[in-house]
């Protein structure tokens, strides 16, 4: 099965192309702004390099966030576009899964951090088990503190993957069980690992992917300039 993941959801853009679970093509850039510019030029340049057409490949996999809502949007406009020429199935995964799946640990409490502004970390917790993870329920908006809150009263030796940057510098004083790990951004490259997950077991909607925005957006896009050729609650 010949993929494209498409990957715009956070500062680190990226586009995948493979034959299976075998990388072909691969391009990203670091852009906080730059998703509507970098995503074209770099299915091109990824069909140029692995000798393809677009009309070679199967299926698409995307990002649906949480994360950067212009980013979100761009991929996710552009994958259904694509899917929708080709007649192929496109399927969505989670900027937090795909930083948890990448986190590579054997026993800790994972917690998967994105930055979404406005002083909020789109945060959602796994559990490890051979092979992957379990996610222990939706993902959820928090701030610095509510986010230390739950890392004080964690049982656990928690494992910070994400925007763990994004934190004030004492945000986790005092909290010695945690640790910081990689990476800081999801990539196309694992967010393949989710989407192929999916395709194996035929589990894909035919309707259309909803992004995952978690609130309001900050913005609203121009379309026309960017068209190229468990519940939360804080412990006590």
């Amino acid at each position: 099965m010949k993929l494209l993941a498409i990957e715009t959801s956070t500062a680190q853009s990226g586009v995948v192309l493979s034959e299976g679970r075998t990388v072909i093509a691969e391009a990203s850039r670091l852009d906080r702004r730059g998703h509507a510019t970098f995503l074209i030029p770099a299915i091109d340049f990824c069909f140029e390099q692995a000798g393809w057409f677009p009309h070679d490949i199967d299926a698409i996999v995307v990002d649906l966030g949480p994360g950067l809502y212009t980013g979100i949007r761009v991929g996710v406009a552009t994958a259904q576009g694509l899917a929708a020429a080709l007649g192929i199935p496109v399927v969505g995964g989670s900027s937090l899964d795909t930083l948890a799946l990448a986190a590579a640990t054997g026993h800790r409490h994972i917690y998967s951090l994105v930055d979404v502004r406005r002083g909020e970390l789109a945060v959602a917790t796994y559990q490890p088990v051979p092979g992957g993870v379990v996610r222990d329920g939706p993902p959820a908006l928090m701030t610095s503190e509510v986010l230390r809150a739950f890392l004080m009263s964690d049982p656990g030796n928690p494992l910070l993957v994400g925007d763990s940057a994004a934190l004030p510098e004492d945000a986790l004083s005092g909290i010695h069980r945690v640790k910081i790990g990689k990476p800081r951004y999801p990539t196309a490259r694992t967010l393949l690992e989710v989407g192929l997950s999916q395709l194996e077991k035929d589990s894909f909607p035919s309707e259309t992917l909803r992004p995952i925005y978690l609130r309001e957006p900050d913005v609203t896009l121009n379309w026309d300039k960017l068209q190229p050729e468990g519940p939360w609650s804080a412990p006590s």
